[in-house]
C-alpha cells in the first residue's frame, strides 16, 4: 500500500529496468523468457544485464539459474545481490543499457519500466490443478502458492501465460476469462516451452528423437516438475520414475548416484545439469526453449516502448 500510495520511496537508475516476475511461488518459466529477452534485446544492438536476488547460491558462481544464464548467454553481466537497487547500479558501472530483473514483481524498491508477469497454465496459482476439474487451490500463502491477490495483475504491463500446449483449451479458456476478470484490460501474451536439444555430460547433442518409445528416469529440482514430465513426455518417451527434489535443492553426490540405472537413462533439465554434471553424474540435459505463439505485435509495441526503437 505504501508504494502504491507513494508514501514508500523508490529507487530510480537511468536505463530501462524490465521486471520478469510472478503472482505465485514457484517455477513459471522464467528462466527460458530471460534467455529468450537477452537474446531479443542484444539483436536491437542493446546490452542487456541480468539482476537477481540469488536465492541459495551454491558459491561464488551463483546458484543453478546464474550458472544455466551464464552457458545460455555468455558474456552477458549478471550480478546477484539481494539489494537489488544496489546490484543495478553494479550493472550500470558495467555499461549495460537495459536492466532485466528476475522475480522482481514484488520487490518494488527498484523502480522499473515495466513488469511482465508471468502465469504457468499447468499451475496458474501455483499448487497444481484437480486432473478431472482442472481447478487449482486460489489462495495465499501459507495455505497456497499466491505471493500477492490476483488484483496486483492490474500493476502488470504484460501477462504471459505460459506452457499453453499443456492444458486443454477449455482449461485456457477459462484462465484467460479469471486473468480479464482480475486484470481487465491488460495485454496477455501466450508462450509454450518447446525441446529443443539433448546433451549429454560430455557437450554431446543427440537427435530428440532418440526419446521416441524409450523408457528413461527423470530428476530435476525446479518450481514445476509436472512441466518437465510434460515436455518428455512430448517426445514420446516413457517415464519409469521421477525423483522430484525441492526447487534449487543442492545435490549430495549420494543422492546423484542414487539416480542411477543401469538399463536407463537420466534426463534431467538444464537448470539441474548444472549441479549434477560436476558431480561426475552421467545424464541427458534437455534444453527447452520459449516460442511465443500468440500475442507477438504486443511483445514488439512493449519492446519498441522499453528500448525507443520506434523513434
Amino acid at each position: 500500500m505504501a508504494y502504491d500510495s507513494g508514501l514508500a520511496p523508490r529507487t530510480r537508475v537511468r536505463v530501462p529496468v524490465l521486471s520478469i516476475g510472478n503472482l505465485s511461488a514457484g517455477g513459471t518459466g522464467k528462466t527460458p523468457l530471460a534467455i529468450w529477452l537477452v537474446r531479443e534485446l542484444q539483436r536491437c544492438g542493446l546490452r542487456p544485464g541480468l539482476l537477481s536476488r540469488g536465492y541459495r547460491a551454491l558459491d561464488a558462481g551463483g546458484n543453478d539459474e546464474a550458472r544455466l544464464l551464464a552457458q545460455a548467454c555468455p558474456g552477458v553481466p549478471h550480478v546477484q545481490d539481494p539489494k537489488r537497487a544496489r546490484g543495478a547500479r553494479e550493472l550500470l558501472a558495467r555499461g549495460v543499457d537495459v536492466v532485466l530483473l528476475d522475480d522482481g514483481f514484488q520487490h518494488r524498491k527498484l523502480a522499473r519500466s515495466q513488469d511482465w508477469v508471468l502465469i504457468d497454465a499447468l499451475r496458474p496459482w501455483g499448487l497444481p490443478r484437480d486432473p478431472q476439474s482442472g481447478e487449482s487451490v486460489r489462495a495465499l500463502l501459507p495455505r497456497g502458492l499466491l505471493r500477492e491477490p490476483l488484483s496486483s495483475l492490474r500493476r502488470a504491463d504484460a501477462i504471459w501465460i505460459t506452457r499453453c500446449d499443456a492444458v486443454p483449451a477449455e482449461w485456457l479458456a477459462q484462465l484467460e476469462t479469471e486473468l480479464e476478470a482480475a486484470a481487465p484490460g491488460i495485454a496477455r501474451v501466450h508462450c509454450v516451452h518447446r525441446p529443443r536439444r539433448l546433451i549429454d555430460e560430455q557437450g554431446r547433442e543427440a537427435d530428440l528423437a532418440s526419446l521416441r518409445g524409450r523408457a528413461v528416469r527423470l530428476a530435476s529440482a525446479i518450481g514445476n516438475p509436472e512441466a518437465f514430465e510434460h515436455s518428455v513426455r512430448s517426445l514420446s518417451a516413457r517415464i519409469e520414475s521421477h525423483a522430484r527434489f525441492p526447487d534449487h535443492h543442492a545435490w549430495t553426490q549420494a543422492e546423484a548416484r542414487a539416480l542411477l540405472h543401469p538399463d536407463l537413462p537420466l534426463v534431467v533439465t538444464e537448470k539441474d545439469a548444472v549441479k549434477l554434471v560436476p558431480l561426475g553424474i552421467p545424464c541427458w540435459r534437455l534444453g527447452i526453449e520459449l516460442e511465443i505463439t500468440q500475442g507477438h505485435s504486443v511483445v514488439e509495441a512493449l519492446l519498441d516502448t522499453l528500448t525507443g526503437r520506434h523513434a
